[in-house]
């Protein structure tokens, strides 16, 4: 044992002393390689054992034509969900602040006392917050305008986005998780079911509510109820998800869950977009009193159909804060394909949206020649942009008409969105309008700050390390330092 603890001891010593010259070796070269790098910055990157060839940092103040602060600036890096700025004042600029998204209902057949001798159609418009709400209160406006039983099929008309095959597995193995949903016309409630854990009103059991219960999933609760902390109480819940028939599936919950946790959420995506949204219509049509015992089909809406209803989504203006504010992966995904979509009237692509941003980009004399768009929502390994392509977007942004809604679409820092967290109590807390970006190997910002003199200032960090996750300490540091006007001196 004692032998045990020396070599223990030798190893920490080792691993201190190798962290010290790492220290040293980093704030070494800072004067010859930052360019005024803050002394707080390299300090926490040198604490988080991040060289400084794996970080790019540009500081400019908005409407100047000198940079303050430039490190690494045209360094193609990963900027993890920070794309989304692209995307956004894309949408904004090319579809307009007010663009609706549209989803129509159509009929085919007759109708005749509340019965349709053929199919019902739901034609997508790629709306990317169509929430279970939202579409109960479509299907009731079908309920109160005569349609009570559906002789023929659901038709799901898909066209406004090109096939494409999607794997939610692909990007880190989760496919189950929300944030690997992909884009679909007809995205209905992100594709998602949220399971509500709570202890029941007598405080006997668990009860497992889902907020929208599509007509092929079955529930078996065998959760207890426990004592004890919180914590990381889905360690504590086992489940087991199984296809009782080719069109049923099952999800079992065992385990326990602390009463102390109270009301908490699981989200999970479990069918494909088809299924979902056929499971969901069933459902909720049932729950109005409709009747409904046909298939679901994957078409086109015919000529021939006829308009009934439809529902528009919020301006896009109030989306983007959705997008931004909250770093949402398929709201951004379902945008990026909007745009050629509507712009090509053709249906939307990856390939050519990315042809669209990159012709808007050179209108806008913003050369990027190392931008690499995959889905613009930065939920990729291989996208790629430079702190000054960014910058420069950050500059045209703030002379443009849709300045206001893209700024107020940021999360400012110690008050909301990734960020209401995140500053509290500093100086800088609801000084930054900022973007954040989040992947295992990077981490970024980009975004303004308005400093203690009422000067704005553009701010761009970008790291690509295997350590990135470390890298908070030295964003805060920056921002902090952006504030108080210390960047010039680096200090």
């Amino acid at each position: 044992m004692v032998g045990d603890t020396n070599a223990g001891g030798d190893r920490r010593g080792v691993g201190i002393v190798r962290t010290g010259l790492f220290l040293l070796s980093m704030l070494a070269s800072l004067g010859a390689v930052a360019n005024g790098l803050p002394l707080t910055v390299a300090a926490a990157l040198a604490r988080a054992q991040v060289p400084l060839e794996s970080v790019s940092i540009v500081v400019k103040e908005v409407g100047a034509t000198e940079l303050m602060l430039s490190h690494n600036a045209d360094k193609p890096m990963n900027p993890a969900s920070v794309i989304k700025l692209v995307t956004t004042y894309a949408g904004l600029e090319l579809l307009g602040p007010a663009y609706a998204w549209k989803t129509e209902v159509l009929l085919t057949g007759e109708l005749n006392r509340g019965t349709l001798t053929g199919d019902l159609v739901l034609k997508g418009g790629g709306d990317p917050k169509l929430s279970v709400e939202r579409f109960w209160m479509l299907l009731r406006q079908l309920r109160e305008r005569g349609l009570t039983t559906i002789a023929g099929d659901l038709v799901l008309d898909r066209s406004f986005f090109a096939e494409a095959a999607h794997d939610p597995a692909k990007f880190d193995g989760e496919a189950l998780k929300p944030y690997n949903v992909g884009p679909d016309p007809l995205l209905l409630n992100f594709k998602t079911v949220r399971f509500h854990f709570s202890p029941s009103v007598d405080d006997k059991q668990v009860t497992i509510a889902p907020d929208v219960r599509p007509a092929q999933l079955e529930i078996i609760n065998r959760v207890k109820l426990s004592t004890g902390a919180c914590g990381e109480w889905r360690d504590h819940v086992v489940t087991d998800i199984q296809m009782a028939t080719p069109t049923k599936m099952k999800v079992s919950f065992t385990g326990s869950y602390p009463r102390s946790c109270g009301e908490r959420v699981w989200n999970m995506s479990l069918f494909d977009h088809a299924r979902f949204v056929g499971g969901v219509f069933a459902s909720l049509w049932r729950d109005l009193g409709g009747t409904w015992n046909g298939a679901v089909k994957i078409q086109a809406a015919p000529p021939e159909a006829k308009l009934i209803v439809t529902l528009e989504s919020a301006a896009l203006a109030d989306t983007i804060r959705d997008i931004n504010k909250y770093s949402n992966n398929v709201m951004a995904r379902q945008l990026f394909l909007t745009l050629s979509a509507e712009i090509n009237k053709q249906p939307g692509s990856a390939a050519a949206s990315t042809t669209i941003i990159r012709e808007w980009l050179q209108k806008k004399n913003i050369a990027a020649p190392e931008l690499v768009l995959e889905n613009g929502s930065g939920l990729s390994r291989i996208e790629r942009i430079s702190a000054t392509s960014l910058t420069e977007l950050l500059s045209a942004a703030w002379r443009s008409s849709v300045m206001p809604e893209l700024l107020s679409s940021l999360s400012l820092i110690g008050v909301d969105g990734t960020l209401r967290r995140r500053g509290r109590g500093d100086s800088v807390a609801g000084q930054a309008h900022i973007k954040t970006g989040t992947l295992n190997d990077a981490r970024a910002i980009a975004g303004y700050v308005l400093d203690a003199n009422g000067r704005r200032w553009i701010v761009v960090m970008l790291c690509n390390h295997s350590n990135a996750s470390q890298t908070q300490a030295a964003q805060d540091a920056l921002l902090a330092a952006v504030y108080a006007g210390s960047v010039a001196n680096g200090k």
